[in-house]
């Protein structure tokens, strides 16, 4: 992928980070875009093909081509729409997520664990299960619609907010990636004016930041004095098609049902 260097290019996106980035897509394997174009296929010109997101991500110049819609069915019934971004848009997206995440994930709650690296669901698991003998409550909420709703202009602030003067690039291209439309199964494509394909790179880094503005330290803001910290079992998911619902099971008084010992104060854990 060597030929030119980054003199010159508007941007400094360093070799190596498209490098990483493609490895980790390679290691998450995943299916053909709207180009068709299967990951085999991609490595089979691999030096020309890193070589031109590399190019024109440090030009400025590069543009997302629309993002697959693929209709997968839900366990309850119905059908989740995800996206799938052609290979080589989702190394592109992958170098944004890692630019990204060399800050996020140092103002990440300790207590949050979806979509991070080294982290994962048994890890939530493993702290309810510890936590769940001291507090005697459970709140399991579901935020509804998330990727399809989320507003864009939220998120932007969120991006904006922390890269530095040198990654102005990663806030133009989260913007063109939000703005992608989708290609439909009929060949149609749908404009969309908020929310963040499922299924993109991008799009777990990018809701991790927004609910770190809008629940992690809304929660600190507001129950900070009323609970200390969040250590009691409440997970937040965003994925889902519904809204909130009880992860307990309450007593006829609308309580937690408990057993007697158990602590009787709440206190909030992130999600």
């Amino acid at each position: 992928m060597s030929r030119s260097g980054p003199e010159g290019k508007p941007f400094q996106i360093p070799k190596q980070l498209v490098w990483e980035a493609y490895r980790r897509v390679r290691a998450n394997k995943g299916a053909a875009g709207v180009d068709g174009q299967s990951l085999a296929e991609f490595e089979s010109d691999l030096r020309n093909n890193l070589y031109k997101i590399w190019n024109r991500m440090s030009s400025g110049t590069y543009f997302p081509p629309p993002v697959m819609a693929v209709e997968i069915p839900k366990a309850a019934g119905g059908t989740r729409v995800l996206g799938v971004p052609t290979v080589a848009d989702r190394v592109a997206q992958t170098v944004a997520a890692m630019a990204l995440e060399a800050r996020t994930e140092s103002i990440f709650h300790a207590d949050s664990y979806g979509y991070r690296r080294r982290r994962g669901a048994l890890d939530a698991v493993a702290a309810c299960r510890q936590r769940c003998w001291k507090k005697d409550w459970v709140i399991d909420i579901d935020v509804q619609d998330f990727f399809d709703s989320v507003p864009w202009d939220l998120m932007v602030k969120a991006v904006e907010a922390n890269i530095t003067t040198g990654q102005t690039w990663v806030l133009l291209y989260v913007r063109r990636w939000l703005a992608a439309p989708l290609q439909l199964p009929d060949g149609a494509l749908a404009r969309r004016d908020r929310g963040t394909p499922q299924g993109s790179a991008i799009s777990p880094v990018l809701a991790n930041l927004f609910m770190h503005y809008a629940f992690d330290l809304f929660l600190d803001r507001n129950f900070r004095a009323i609970c200390g910290r969040r250590d009691c079992a409440l997970r937040v998911g965003t994925a889902g098609p519904r809204g909130a619902g009880r992860a307990y099971q309450p007593d006829g008084r609308g309580r937690a049902a408990v057993a007697p010992d158990q602590d009787q104060n709440c206190v909030l854990q992130g999600r």
